[in-house]
């Protein structure tokens, strides 16, 4: 077995995601009472991907982009002055390193993989998803530089747009850079402490994919869902949903997950409320985020996501740059006890196998096997 990926000809690239989860209250008029809410109070973000894209066309997913060098320039010292002092910039003590495996030894950001660092790396990856926020869906997590940070406080909120919305994005697409020009514009600093480490995902090799990315996951509560302003560039639409809303659009076609980012909404399931789930990321800010390859099998009817605890799944390199096969069916589902898994039979339909015990303090799906009743 082997820890570290030996190199080839794709790049990983580095990059950030923040998942929105906003409070929601939306009651309906005496004439037009609303539809019975689902379970959950909070509506998550997910942004439509222009079809054009190279990557995931038309998915939906939470807004998030490629580490670039400005998120991680020391020009963000003096603004985040006096609160960038130890340790982590009032970030709280670095959280535990979850897994050693996989090690990228040729993973880069911004294209220059001996780049230097000049923040403490957790921080410049909630700088780079507070900025691809911004762009991607116009919202902006910043908070006023007066105000100092507390990192348990309870939701927050986003900043009012500012004059100028469209030419200030128009800028920071050109140039990352001038997101710093524009919270020092605003006297903000970006709401680094609203973001709680929640997972992170390495895109599985897949025949013919090139684009392979090793994407943290924040996750950041706001006590009412912001204005949204998508680029109709890469993102070209949106909706709040909840949990359950999600997991029923993508069964009936209206949207597209991917994996990772169905896996995360059936996570998120397992919380009734927005406070609950804020509390249950200050309780476990200590723990730090899992690091997940899913290595692919391919069976005779299914392809299988097999992920970390899974009694299938080998910390071993050669998976990285291949896929595993066999050609058993209903069997590979029967003869096995410890599952961590996402059976995928076709686009709009995946199941979750989970038999295996969380770690780290975070919570995993429940089982939900949706097969039979949408084939």
């Amino acid at each position: 077995m082997s820890g570290s990926l030996r190199p080839d000809p794709s790049r990983w690239r580095q990059a950030a995601s923040v998942v929105l989860a906003a409070g929601w209250t939306r009651p309906g008029t005496a004439t037009q009472p609303s539809p019975p809410p689902p379970a959950e109070d909070f509506r998550l973000l997910l942004l439509q991907r222009s079809g054009r894209q190279g990557f995931m066309p038309g998915a939906h997913v939470f807004p998030g982009g490629v580490l670039d060098a400005a998120d991680h320039s020391a020009d963000w010292l003096d603004l985040f002055a006096p609160h960038h002092g130890p340790p982590r910039f009032g970030l709280g003590p670095a959280p535990v390193r979850c897994n050693a495996f996989p090690s990228l030894p040729n993973v880069a950001g911004d294209g220059n993989a001996d780049s230097k660092w000049t923040l403490p790396e957790d921080v410049a990856f909630r700088i780079c998803a507070v900025r691809e926020a911004f762009e991607e869906a116009g919202v902006l997590l910043l908070r006023p530089r007066t105000s100092p940070p507390d990192p348990a406080s309870g939701p927050g909120l986003a900043l009012e747009p500012p004059p100028g919305l469209a030419a200030w994005r128009a800028r920071v697409r050109r140039d990352p850079s001038h997101f710093l020009r524009l919270c020092e514009h605003l006297d903000c600093t970006p709401n680094i402490w609203a973001l709680h480490d929640w997972s992170c995902w390495l895109t599985p090799f897949w025949r013919g994919g090139t684009r392979r990315f090793d994407t943290a996951f924040f996750l950041c509560c706001l006590r009412e869902p912001p204005p949204v302003y998508p680029d109709l560039a890469e993102v070209v639409g949106f909706q709040w949903s909840s949990p359950s809303e999600a997991t029923e659009s993508f069964l009936s076609k209206e949207i597209w997950l991917a994996p990772p980012q169905f896996y995360e909404v059936r996570r998120l399931a397992n919380f009734a409320s927005l406070s609950d789930l804020q509390r249950f990321c200050l309780d476990r800010a200590l723990e730090g985020r899992e690091r997940w390859l899913p290595i692919t099998l391919l069976t005779a009817d299914a392809t299988l996501q097999i992920l970390p605890g899974d009694e299938l799944y080998l910390e071993d390199s050669d998976f990285f740059e291949n896929l595993m096969s066999t050609e058993k069916t209903e069997e590979i589902m029967k003869e096995g006890k410890q599952f961590h898994r996402i059976v995928i039979h076709s686009r709009h339909l995946y199941d979750i196998h989970v038999t295996v015990q969380s770690k780290y303090k975070h919570v995993y799906p429940k089982t939900s096997v949706l097969s039979k009743s949408h084939l």
